[in-house]
């Protein structure tokens, strides 16, 4: 039997690991920068309501498009666990299928944007003037969908293969575009809620545009051949489906906790719904940029298991938990010591400044109670157990985020604070616990 002590990771697979995580951590760090620029343009116009709106309708759409983000986590699992095994028609197959199931989701998007949002709009309870701008954002935002769900398959493969750099290209240059349509849309032509929409519209099919230009110089390159016979009958999509199922139920359940979030915190009052999405930024951005070690893992583990190499894959897996840790301490010391001055950057309206502060403490905390959840979600991913990942998010958002909500109503805004630390700290233990079971069992494999 092999020693434990060749399960810790020698210089190069940390070096394998930060090759494969810098990049997504940069990358996904560019994503909710572009939730700071949007809540600063909004923050930055006279009526708080705006702010809302962007609170709402960007909720809305987080919910809408993340239900469907199996599109970029099961290519992941599947393409790496294939690139490992040197299956280079599996290889094209994940991808093409991906992207169809895209198409089709984002078609049916568009076509019932109308009914979508009113329900939205309906049991957020906000307010009728950030209702009303919420409702302009949602109508043309919607139009992104088939782009943004083709997107999530895209970036799923790059992972996948192992690839991450193309990943931060991508994101970065999309954002950039969304960041400046989003100011010239805005100041420039006086636009408002539909101004930041359109621009983040133009800038998903931008993103799509040179993701496929980026995805055809790979397949140039890779071994194999594209069958399309795959793409048209049904049967063929088996194993994606399988895999999906149980990350679709997973991600419904974890934004239904969000836009429970959303909703009580709208049900406060308008301060209290613009203050935490301004708290929310934060969040974004601890889970970001964690996210980078969690796909490095899902990239390696999955290749790991597809070459049944056994050493390297608790290797990769122990030197990606040692990076998180000291990650998550470092964003805790960093939010520790410039929280008030990232708040006072999002928003001048005094009232919104001063209930962001008052919260702050929870997201200060956030980092090392939710390392956990994002590393394991990352090993569950790219050795496809996402069933443990669906049971797990079950199990936490029903046995504990609701009933901790319910039972600290009295405290307000931190009861609800509260309630979502303790979501993130379950999710984490529960985790832990299917892990431990199928490295004792041995299930891995």
């Amino acid at each position: 039997m092999m020693s434990r002590y060749a399960y810790w990771p020698e210089r190069q697979t940390h070096r394998r690991v930060w090759a494969l995580a810098w990049p997504m951590m940069l990358s996904n760090i560019t994503v909710p920068l572009l939730g700071l620029v949007d809540t600063a343009v909004m923050g930055h116009l006279p009526e708080p309501h705006y702010l809302g709106a962007i609170a709402i309708g960007g909720m809305l759409f987080s919910i809408l498009y993340w239900t469907f983000g199996f599109l970029r986590m099961g290519t992941t699992g599947l393409v790496a666990q294939a690139h490992g095994r040197d299956d280079g028609s599996a290889i094209r197959t994940y991808l093409g299928q991906s992207l169809v199931i895209g198409i089709v989701i984002g078609g049916i998007i568009i076509l019932l944007r109308s009914p979508l949002t009113e329900a939205a709009l309906h049991l957020a309870g906000a307010a009728v003037d950030v209702t009303s701008q919420a409702r302009l954002y949602a109508e043309i935002r919607a139009w992104s969908a088939p782009a943004v769900l083709c997107n999530f398959a895209l970036l799923g493969w790059f992972v996948g293969n192992q690839n991450t750099r193309i990943p931060l290209l991508l994101l970065t240059l999309t954002n950039l575009v969304n960041i400046l349509l989003n100011l010239l849309f805005v100041f420039g032509f006086g636009m408002r809620a539909d101004g930041v929409a359109l621009g983040t519209v133009c800038a998903e099919y931008f993103s799509l545009a040179v993701g496929i230009w980026f995805c055809r110089r790979i397949l140039l390159q890779t071994s194999g051949e594209f069958m399309m016979r795959q793409l048209l009958r049904f049967k063929d999509y088996a194993a994606l489906l399988q895999v999906n199922r149980y990350l679709f139920v997973r991600t419904v359940v974890l934004l239904m906790a969000f836009a429970f979030f959303t909703a009580q915190g709208a049900r406060q009052g308008t301060d209290i719904l613009s203050a935490n999405a301004v708290l929310l930024n934060f969040l974004v951005l601890i889970s970001n940029a964690l996210d980078g070690f969690a796909h490095a893992i899902e990239a390696l583990t999955g290749r790991s298991l597809g070459k049944k190499d056994r050493r390297h894959f608790y290797q990769v897996i122990t030197s990606a938990a040692i990076w998180s840790l000291v990650s998550a301490l470092l964003m805790t010391l960093f939010f520790w010591g410039g929280g008030n001055l990232i708040i006072s950057l999002l928003t001048d309206i005094p009232q919104i400044r001063q209930e962001a502060s008052t919260y702050l403490p929870w997201l200060i905390a956030l980092p090392l109670i939710g390392v956990w959840s994002f590393l394991l979600d990352g090993i569950f991913i790219g050795t496809t157990q996402v069933k443990a990942m669906q049971n797990t998010m079950l199990l936490s958002v029903f046995a504990v985020f609701l009933p901790v909500w319910w039972l600290s109503q009295s405290l307000d805004n931190h009861g609800l604070w509260l309630a979502f630390c303790a979501l993130f700290f379950a999710r984490g233990a529960t985790g832990a616990f299917v892990y431990w079971q199928l490295c004792q069992h041995d299930r891995w494999w």
